[in-house]
Protein backbone atom coordinates (compact mmCIF):
# COMPACT_ATOMS: atom_id res chain seq x y z
CA UNK A 1 0.00 0.00 0.00
CA UNK A 2 1.00 3.64 -0.28
CA UNK A 3 3.84 4.63 2.02
CA UNK A 4 5.12 1.09 2.51
CA UNK A 5 8.20 -0.48 0.95
CA UNK A 6 8.24 -4.19 0.23
CA UNK A 7 11.40 -6.08 -0.63
CA UNK A 8 10.96 -8.94 -3.11
CA UNK A 9 13.78 -11.40 -3.68
CA UNK A 10 13.62 -12.68 -7.23
CA UNK A 11 15.72 -14.32 -9.90
CA UNK A 12 14.13 -12.73 -12.98
CA UNK A 13 11.95 -9.73 -13.79
CA UNK A 14 9.66 -9.07 -16.74
CA UNK A 15 9.05 -5.40 -17.51
CA UNK A 16 5.41 -5.20 -18.57
CA UNK A 17 4.40 -1.77 -17.30
CA UNK A 18 2.28 -1.01 -20.35
CA UNK A 19 1.72 2.42 -21.84
CA UNK A 20 -0.55 5.41 -21.30
CA UNK A 21 -3.12 7.20 -23.41
CA UNK A 22 -2.19 10.69 -24.52
CA UNK A 23 -4.65 13.25 -23.19
CA UNK A 24 -5.06 15.79 -25.98
CA UNK A 25 -5.43 19.53 -25.67
CA UNK A 26 -6.55 20.00 -29.26
CA UNK A 27 -9.94 19.65 -30.99
CA UNK A 28 -11.89 20.93 -27.93
CA UNK A 29 -11.05 17.83 -25.91
CA UNK A 30 -11.65 18.54 -22.23
CA UNK A 31 -13.73 21.59 -23.12
CA UNK A 32 -16.68 19.85 -24.78
CA UNK A 33 -17.96 16.50 -23.49
CA UNK A 34 -18.94 15.52 -27.02
CA UNK A 35 -15.25 15.09 -27.87
CA UNK A 36 -13.96 11.68 -26.74
CA UNK A 37 -10.91 9.52 -27.19
CA UNK A 38 -11.34 6.13 -28.86
CA UNK A 39 -11.00 4.38 -25.49
CA UNK A 40 -13.71 6.57 -24.02
CA UNK A 41 -15.93 5.96 -27.05
CA UNK A 42 -15.36 2.21 -26.73
CA UNK A 43 -16.44 2.33 -23.08
CA UNK A 44 -19.60 4.22 -24.07
CA UNK A 45 -20.37 1.67 -26.80
CA UNK A 46 -19.92 -1.20 -24.34
CA UNK A 47 -22.47 0.42 -22.01
CA UNK A 48 -24.85 1.13 -24.92
CA UNK A 49 -24.87 4.73 -23.76
CA UNK A 50 -27.72 6.80 -25.18
CA UNK A 51 -25.33 9.67 -25.82
CA UNK A 52 -23.59 7.54 -28.44
CA UNK A 53 -26.39 5.33 -29.71
CA UNK A 54 -28.74 8.25 -30.36
CA UNK A 55 -26.14 10.29 -32.22
CA UNK A 56 -26.80 10.84 -35.89
CA UNK A 57 -23.21 11.49 -36.92
CA UNK A 58 -19.70 10.81 -35.71
CA UNK A 59 -16.32 12.03 -36.96
CA UNK A 60 -13.08 10.27 -36.03
CA UNK A 61 -9.77 12.11 -36.30
CA UNK A 62 -6.62 9.99 -36.56
CA UNK A 63 -3.00 10.64 -35.52
CA UNK A 64 -3.80 13.01 -32.66
CA UNK A 65 -0.62 13.67 -30.71
CA UNK A 66 1.69 11.44 -32.73
CA UNK A 67 3.60 11.47 -36.02
CA UNK A 68 4.63 15.02 -35.28
CA UNK A 69 7.84 16.76 -34.30
CA UNK A 70 7.69 16.13 -30.55
CA UNK A 71 6.35 12.56 -30.86
CA UNK A 72 7.53 11.27 -34.20
CA UNK A 73 6.25 7.71 -34.20
CA UNK A 74 3.11 5.85 -35.26
CA UNK A 75 0.98 4.40 -32.46
CA UNK A 76 0.12 1.48 -34.78
CA UNK A 77 -3.14 0.40 -33.13
CA UNK A 78 -5.18 3.56 -33.72
CA UNK A 79 -6.43 2.87 -37.25
CA UNK A 80 -7.62 -0.63 -36.40
CA UNK A 81 -9.17 0.63 -33.16
CA UNK A 82 -11.10 3.35 -35.00
CA UNK A 83 -12.43 0.91 -37.60
CA UNK A 84 -13.42 -1.59 -34.90
CA UNK A 85 -15.48 1.08 -33.11
CA UNK A 86 -16.97 2.28 -36.40
CA UNK A 87 -18.06 -1.24 -37.35
CA UNK A 88 -19.62 -1.80 -33.92
CA UNK A 89 -21.57 1.44 -34.20
CA UNK A 90 -22.74 0.49 -37.68
CA UNK A 91 -23.91 -2.82 -36.24
CA UNK A 92 -25.89 -1.11 -33.45
CA UNK A 93 -27.04 1.95 -35.41
CA UNK A 94 -26.74 1.25 -39.16
CA UNK A 95 -27.97 4.71 -40.09
CA UNK A 96 -25.25 6.59 -38.21
CA UNK A 97 -23.15 8.82 -40.47
CA UNK A 98 -19.47 8.08 -39.74
CA UNK A 99 -16.43 9.83 -41.22
CA UNK A 100 -12.80 8.93 -40.48
CA UNK A 101 -10.25 11.68 -41.13
CA UNK A 102 -6.87 10.06 -41.62
CA UNK A 103 -3.32 10.69 -42.75
CA UNK A 104 -2.52 7.06 -43.69
CA UNK A 105 -4.74 4.08 -42.90
CA UNK A 106 -2.39 1.51 -41.39
CA UNK A 107 -4.62 -1.53 -40.89
CA UNK A 108 -1.77 -3.89 -41.60
CA UNK A 109 -2.09 -7.65 -42.01
CA UNK A 110 -5.55 -9.21 -42.12
CA UNK A 111 -7.00 -6.09 -40.49
CA UNK A 112 -7.18 -4.70 -44.01
CA UNK A 113 -10.34 -6.81 -44.37
CA UNK A 114 -12.04 -4.73 -41.66
CA UNK A 115 -11.07 -1.57 -43.53
CA UNK A 116 -12.82 -2.85 -46.64
CA UNK A 117 -15.82 -3.97 -44.60
CA UNK A 118 -16.14 -0.52 -43.04
CA UNK A 119 -16.03 1.12 -46.46
CA UNK A 120 -18.68 -1.30 -47.74
CA UNK A 121 -20.94 -0.40 -44.80
CA UNK A 122 -20.80 3.29 -45.57
CA UNK A 123 -17.98 4.57 -43.38
CA UNK A 124 -16.40 7.43 -45.31
CA UNK A 125 -12.65 8.03 -45.28
CA UNK A 126 -11.18 11.48 -45.90
CA UNK A 127 -7.45 12.04 -46.03
CA UNK A 128 -5.78 15.14 -44.61
CA UNK A 129 -2.19 16.35 -44.49
CA UNK A 130 -0.36 17.40 -41.30
CA UNK A 131 0.28 20.87 -42.72
CA UNK A 132 -3.48 21.50 -42.85
CA UNK A 133 -5.11 19.61 -40.00
CA UNK A 134 -8.86 19.51 -39.35
CA UNK A 135 -10.36 22.39 -37.39
CA UNK A 136 -13.13 21.91 -34.84
CA UNK A 137 -15.62 24.43 -33.48
CA UNK A 138 -18.96 24.30 -31.71
CA UNK A 139 -21.85 25.49 -33.88
CA UNK A 140 -25.64 25.47 -34.16
CA UNK A 141 -27.29 24.07 -37.28
CA UNK A 142 -31.06 24.51 -37.61
CA UNK A 143 -31.39 24.86 -33.86
CA UNK A 144 -29.32 21.73 -33.21
CA UNK A 145 -25.96 22.07 -31.44
CA UNK A 146 -23.24 20.36 -33.45
CA UNK A 147 -19.49 20.12 -33.69
CA UNK A 148 -18.33 21.51 -37.02
CA UNK A 149 -15.18 19.98 -38.47
CA UNK A 150 -13.51 21.72 -41.38
CA UNK A 151 -11.08 19.59 -43.34
CA UNK A 152 -9.47 20.08 -46.76
CA UNK A 153 -10.23 17.37 -49.30
CA UNK A 154 -7.25 16.81 -51.60
CA UNK A 155 -9.39 15.03 -54.21
CA UNK A 156 -12.03 17.74 -54.47
CA UNK A 157 -9.50 20.50 -53.99
CA UNK A 158 -11.66 22.35 -51.48
CA UNK A 159 -12.51 22.33 -47.79
CA UNK A 160 -15.36 20.25 -46.43
CA UNK A 161 -17.51 21.19 -43.44
CA UNK A 162 -18.82 18.19 -41.50
CA UNK A 163 -21.37 18.58 -38.73
CA UNK A 164 -21.15 15.87 -36.08
CA UNK A 165 -22.86 15.01 -32.82
CA UNK A 166 -19.69 13.35 -31.53
CA UNK A 167 -15.97 13.41 -32.26
CA UNK A 168 -13.65 10.52 -31.44
CA UNK A 169 -9.93 11.23 -31.33
CA UNK A 170 -7.44 8.46 -32.08
CA UNK A 171 -4.76 9.64 -29.68
CA UNK A 172 -1.15 8.61 -29.31
CA UNK A 173 0.04 5.71 -27.20
CA UNK A 174 2.72 7.21 -24.96
CA UNK A 175 5.25 5.64 -22.57
CA UNK A 176 4.03 4.84 -19.08
CA UNK A 177 4.57 7.57 -16.51
CA UNK A 178 6.62 5.06 -14.49
CA UNK A 179 9.07 4.26 -17.31
CA UNK A 180 11.85 6.57 -16.15
CA UNK A 181 11.71 5.28 -12.57
CA UNK A 182 11.69 1.64 -13.71
CA UNK A 183 14.55 2.35 -16.11
CA UNK A 184 16.71 3.78 -13.32
CA UNK A 185 15.77 1.03 -10.87
CA UNK A 186 16.64 -1.88 -13.18
CA UNK A 187 19.40 -0.03 -15.07
CA UNK A 188 17.73 -0.70 -18.43
CA UNK A 189 17.67 1.66 -21.42
CA UNK A 190 14.86 3.65 -22.99
CA UNK A 191 14.48 4.37 -26.69
CA UNK A 192 14.48 7.97 -27.97
CA UNK A 193 10.66 7.80 -27.88
CA UNK A 194 10.68 6.86 -24.19
CA UNK A 195 9.72 3.19 -24.50
CA UNK A 196 11.97 0.41 -23.20
CA UNK A 197 14.63 -0.68 -25.68
CA UNK A 198 15.53 -4.31 -26.21
CA UNK A 199 19.11 -5.60 -26.45
CA UNK A 200 18.76 -6.44 -30.16
CA UNK A 201 15.67 -6.06 -32.32
CA UNK A 202 16.17 -9.44 -34.04
CA UNK A 203 18.59 -11.52 -31.98
CA UNK A 204 17.37 -10.60 -28.47
CA UNK A 205 13.91 -9.04 -28.88
CA UNK A 206 12.72 -9.64 -25.30
CA UNK A 207 16.06 -9.25 -23.49
CA UNK A 208 17.89 -6.32 -22.01
CA UNK A 209 21.63 -6.03 -21.64
CA UNK A 210 21.15 -6.70 -17.92
CA UNK A 211 20.81 -10.41 -17.20
CA UNK A 212 17.53 -11.64 -15.79
CA UNK A 213 15.43 -8.70 -16.97
CA UNK A 214 13.02 -9.19 -19.86
CA UNK A 215 10.48 -7.14 -21.77
CA UNK A 216 7.01 -7.48 -23.26
CA UNK A 217 3.88 -5.58 -24.22
CA UNK A 218 3.34 -1.91 -24.87
CA UNK A 219 6.15 -1.03 -22.48
CA UNK A 220 8.27 -1.94 -25.52
CA UNK A 221 6.29 0.03 -28.11
CA UNK A 222 2.62 0.34 -29.20
CA UNK A 223 1.25 -3.00 -30.38
CA UNK A 224 -1.94 -5.03 -30.65
CA UNK A 225 -3.00 -7.48 -27.96
CA UNK A 226 -2.06 -10.48 -30.10
CA UNK A 227 1.48 -9.12 -30.49
CA UNK A 228 1.74 -8.35 -26.78
CA UNK A 229 0.67 -11.91 -25.92
CA UNK A 230 3.21 -13.42 -28.31
CA UNK A 231 5.97 -11.30 -26.82
CA UNK A 232 4.81 -12.21 -23.30
CA UNK A 233 5.22 -15.90 -24.18
CA UNK A 234 8.74 -15.13 -25.35
CA UNK A 235 9.62 -13.18 -22.19
CA UNK A 236 8.20 -15.93 -19.97
CA UNK A 237 10.19 -18.53 -21.89
CA UNK A 238 13.41 -16.57 -21.48
CA UNK A 239 12.75 -16.12 -17.76
CA UNK A 240 12.07 -19.85 -17.31
CA UNK A 241 15.28 -20.67 -19.16
CA UNK A 242 17.14 -18.73 -16.49
CA UNK A 243 15.13 -19.92 -13.49
CA UNK A 244 15.30 -23.59 -14.46
CA UNK A 245 19.07 -23.67 -13.97
CA UNK A 246 20.69 -24.61 -10.68
CA UNK A 247 23.66 -22.41 -11.44
CA UNK A 248 24.41 -19.42 -13.64
CA UNK A 249 27.61 -19.49 -15.68
CA UNK A 250 29.16 -16.04 -15.87
CA UNK A 251 31.65 -14.81 -18.42
CA UNK A 252 35.31 -15.00 -17.46
CA UNK A 253 35.90 -11.49 -18.77
CA UNK A 254 34.59 -9.50 -15.84
CA UNK A 255 35.97 -6.55 -13.94
CA UNK A 256 37.69 -6.83 -10.59
CA UNK A 257 38.39 -4.19 -7.93
CA UNK A 258 41.67 -3.78 -6.05
CA UNK A 259 40.35 -2.53 -2.70
CA UNK A 260 43.70 -1.07 -1.71
CA UNK A 261 43.46 1.42 -4.60
CA UNK A 262 39.72 2.17 -4.43
CA UNK A 263 38.92 5.66 -3.10
CA UNK A 264 35.12 5.24 -3.17
CA UNK A 265 34.54 8.01 -5.69
CA UNK A 266 31.61 6.17 -7.30
CA UNK A 267 32.60 6.95 -10.89
CA UNK A 268 32.47 3.26 -11.80
CA UNK A 269 28.95 2.89 -10.40
CA UNK A 270 27.77 5.88 -12.42
CA UNK A 271 28.94 4.55 -15.79
CA UNK A 272 27.97 0.89 -15.31
CA UNK A 273 24.79 0.38 -17.35
CA UNK A 274 24.20 -3.10 -15.92
CA UNK A 275 24.07 -2.23 -12.22
CA UNK A 276 26.94 -4.65 -11.59
CA UNK A 277 28.92 -2.42 -9.20
CA UNK A 278 27.96 -1.32 -5.72
CA UNK A 279 29.59 -0.19 -2.50
CA UNK A 280 30.04 -2.44 0.49
CA UNK A 281 31.51 -1.81 3.92
CA UNK A 282 35.03 -2.98 4.77
CA UNK A 283 37.32 -2.28 7.75
CA UNK A 284 38.94 0.38 5.53
CA UNK A 285 35.59 2.01 4.72
CA UNK A 286 33.31 1.77 1.69
CA UNK A 287 34.78 0.02 -1.32
CA UNK A 288 33.39 -0.83 -4.74
CA UNK A 289 32.68 -4.45 -5.60
CA UNK A 290 31.64 -6.09 -8.87
CA UNK A 291 28.88 -8.67 -9.19
CA UNK A 292 30.37 -11.08 -11.77
CA UNK A 293 26.94 -12.39 -12.79
CA UNK A 294 25.76 -8.95 -13.86
CA UNK A 295 29.07 -7.71 -15.27
CA UNK A 296 29.35 -7.81 -19.07
CA UNK A 297 33.02 -6.90 -19.20
CA UNK A 298 32.60 -3.80 -21.37
CA UNK A 299 35.39 -2.07 -19.43
CA UNK A 300 33.71 1.31 -19.01
CA UNK A 301 34.38 1.30 -15.28
CA UNK A 302 38.01 0.48 -15.99
CA UNK A 303 38.42 3.55 -18.19
CA UNK A 304 36.90 6.04 -15.72
CA UNK A 305 38.71 4.80 -12.62
CA UNK A 306 41.22 7.52 -11.77
CA UNK A 307 43.29 5.29 -9.47
CA UNK A 308 43.38 2.22 -11.77
CA UNK A 309 41.67 0.22 -9.04
CA UNK A 310 39.52 -1.67 -11.54
CA UNK A 311 40.92 -4.08 -14.09
CA UNK A 312 39.23 -6.28 -16.68
CA UNK A 313 40.24 -9.89 -16.20
CA UNK A 314 42.30 -11.30 -19.08
CA UNK A 315 42.75 -7.77 -20.41
CA UNK A 316 45.09 -6.24 -17.87
CA UNK A 317 47.83 -3.90 -19.06
CA UNK A 318 50.47 -6.52 -18.28
CA UNK A 319 48.68 -9.19 -20.35
CA UNK A 320 48.19 -6.87 -23.31
CA UNK A 321 51.83 -5.74 -23.23
CA UNK A 322 52.95 -9.38 -23.13
CA UNK A 323 50.76 -10.14 -26.16
CA UNK A 324 52.30 -7.22 -28.04
CA UNK A 325 55.81 -8.37 -27.13
CA UNK A 326 54.97 -11.90 -28.29
CA UNK A 327 53.53 -10.66 -31.58
CA UNK A 328 56.41 -8.27 -32.27
CA UNK A 329 59.51 -9.69 -30.59
CA UNK A 330 62.50 -7.41 -30.36
CA UNK A 331 64.89 -7.87 -33.26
Amino acid sequence: SEGRVREIKHGAAVIATGADEYKPTEYLYGKDDRVLTQLELEAQIAKIAEKVINSQSLVMIQCVGCRQEDRNYCSRICCSHAIKNALKLKEITPGMDIHILFRDMRTYGFREDYYREAADKGVRFIRYVPEDKPRVEAAVEEGRPVLRITVPDAILGQSLALDADLIALSVAVIPSATSNDVSRFFKIPLSPDGFFQEAHVKLRPVDFGAEGVYLCGTAHYPKHISEAISQAYGAAGRALTLLSRDTVVASGSVCDVDESKCVSCGACITVCTYGAIEFYETPQGRKATVNPVLCKGDGLCNTVCTTSAISLKHYTDEEIFNQIDAAYPAV
